[in-house]
This record gives structure tokens, sequence and C-alpha cells, in this order.
């Protein structure tokens, strides 16, 4: 299995940039695709970004797509969040998650569909 920690979440201004990093350990890392998940209050869960376990590709939900790039380094064990232009509506808890990479199934969209989570972080952007 993998521990996953979350860090860099803080309160930003609107229009300003964060970067959110989630540090593995355990069993290779590169073993696993990677995401980013946020939950707003009184939300559920939704999907943010993701990459597959080799960086090669990369996805990301409608509502940060050009605002938001997701990056791994196999080397360090680490997946970032790189998020700039921050609206309001951006406040959320994030989590990293991981998924072990299975025959014939690539990178997937669902929390669910995920093994490992990260405790997770908050992100606040102030109007």
């Amino acid at each position: 299995q993998v521990q996953l920690v979350d860090s860099g979440g803080e309160l930003v201004q609107a229009g300003g940039s964060l970067r959110l990093s989630c540090a593995a350990s355990g069993r290779a890392f590169s073993t696993y695709h990677m995401a980013w998940f946020r939950q707003a209050p009184g939300k559920e869960r939704e999907f943010v970004a993701a990459i597959s376990w080799n960086g090669i590709n990369t996805y990301y939900a409608d509502s940060v797509k050009g605002r938001f790039t997701i990056s791994r380094d196999n080397a360090k064990n680490t997946v970032d969040l790189q998020m700039s232009n921050l609206k309001p509506e951006d406040t959320a808890v994030y989590y990293c998650a991981a998924r072990a990479v299975r025959p014939y199934s690539g990178v997937r969209f669902f929390d669910y569909e995920y093994d490992y989570w990260g405790q997770g972080t908050q992100v606040t952007v102030s109007s």
C-alpha cells in the first residue's frame, strides 16, 4: 500500500496562485495513477485533475482547465497541483488520491475508483 500526505493549502486572494503537494511513501509510487479531488462545504467530493503513472497523460475538470496543472516526480514520490487565477469557488478541502495500475484500466475520474487518500489540505480563496 501507499501512504499519502497532502500539504500546501492556505488562504489566498482571488486571482492568486497556490501549489499543493502530495508526498507518497510505501509501495512503488510509479505503479499508481494519481489524482486530486476536492470537497467544498455541503457538496460532494469532485474530481479536479489526474495524471497517469508515467506522467505522460493528464486530465482536468472543465472548471479548472487552463488554470490548474498537475505534475509528478516519480524519483521524489511526489505529485503537485499548481493552481493559478484562483476563484472563490475553488475553496475546498483538496485531497490527493492514488489508484493502483491495473491491466486494461487507466486513469479514472470518480473517487470510489481510487485506493488510497491523503488527509486533505484546506484551500480558501477570498474575494
